[in-house]
């Protein structure tokens, strides 16, 4: 009997076991330190005297006070909305370039296919930092060649680093990015719809027009869900464009971005407690998005099933 056991016993141990390291990981890089962090904003550090000596500076608990300053703090609101406008061109021009690439690509017409889908993915595997580096001397009038050209034509030469070019500037940077990834997610589910599901459009008189408005864009809607998902908490999050080109003008503050900020309270001001409130405040913000919007989402779909 115990032989019996132990037989049926160790194949339901089994997924567990395979699970065990993706667990460990997970822990170890993504819950403990937002764990930690929600610790140290519930922190804060009291001076006492003149803040001299071994005992004049002390951690003691805080409550949500550093939450109440981050909230009310107006640079961060500043931060928040120039990212709100940010996303507001980012989102939907990304997103529709990517599926208008993967739509192009699908079709039987398009010639040199591997080719053209590589050049497009490609200025995804360049790093941020590098791709904002390229583009900030792109921008820059002293040395940018597209500045040169439109001076030799005696045309006029566009300021991107200053006002509100500055967002078309920053917003070309992650459109430039992030088209290729998303891309390659809408044109893999675009490759998985049947061909029968197009023969039979056919014969039903479909034109190229309708296939792709009536069959291939409704049937790749989970994928625009996902990349519509990362696409606003990569916006959420942005830090590598404003900061890579914040020395190439006076028009970018250390605090453009929610993230900038974070960075500048936690690691410049030497303020780790209010920083990690306010990284926390991102993070609540981030997930209460995206699962509201994965919840319409899913309540549309079965809406849809259900018809």
């Amino acid at each position: 009997m115990r032989e019996h056991r132990a037989a049926h016993g160790a194949p339901r141990r089994a997924p567990y076991l395979f699970l065990l390291p993706a667990g460990l990981l997970f822990a170890l890089f993504f819950a403990l330190p937002i764990g930690y962090a929600g610790y140290l904003s519930l922190r804060k550090i009291e001076v006492k005297g003149l803040g001299l000596g071994s005992g004049a500076r002390s951690e003691v608990w805080a409550g949500f006070s550093n939450y109440t300053d981050a909230l009310t703090d107006p640079v961060l609101l500043d931060g928040a909305l120039r990212v709100l406008v940010y996303g507001l061109i980012v989102v939907p021009l990304m997103l529709g370039l990517a599926l208008l690439f993967a739509l192009m690509l699908d079709s039987d017409r398009v010639r040199g296919r591997a080719f053209t889908r590589l050049a497009i993915f490609l200025p995804y595997a360049v790093p941020g930092v590098i791709a904002a580096l390229l583009w900030g001397f792109l921008y820059l009038p002293s040395v940018s060649p597209l500045h040169y050209t439109l001076d030799a034509l005696g045309l006029p030469q566009p300021d991107l680093l200053s006002g509100g070019a500055l967002y078309v500037a920053l917003s070309n940077i992650a459109v430039w990015g992030g088209t290729g990834f998303n891309m390659i997610v809408i044109y893999t589910a675009l490759r998985a719809i049947p061909a029968e599901v197009y023969e039979a459009a056919r014969l039903d008189g479909c034109s190229q027009w309708q296939i792709a408005w009536r069959i291939k864009i409704p049937m790749v809607a989970p994928s625009l869900v996902l990349t519509f998902f990362f696409s606003v908490i990569a916006t959420l999050q942005v830090f590598n464009e404003p900061t890579t080109l914040r020395p190439l003008t006076n028009s970018l503050s250390t605090t453009w971005s929610p993230m900038m900020k974070v960075y500048q309270d936690a690691f410049v001001a030497g303020d780790i407690h209010s920083g990690a409130a306010t990284a926390v405040i991102i993070a609540v913000v981030t997930f209460a998005l995206s699962f509201g919007f994965l919840r319409l989402a899913g309540a549309r779909t079965r809406r849809e099933e259900n018809r």
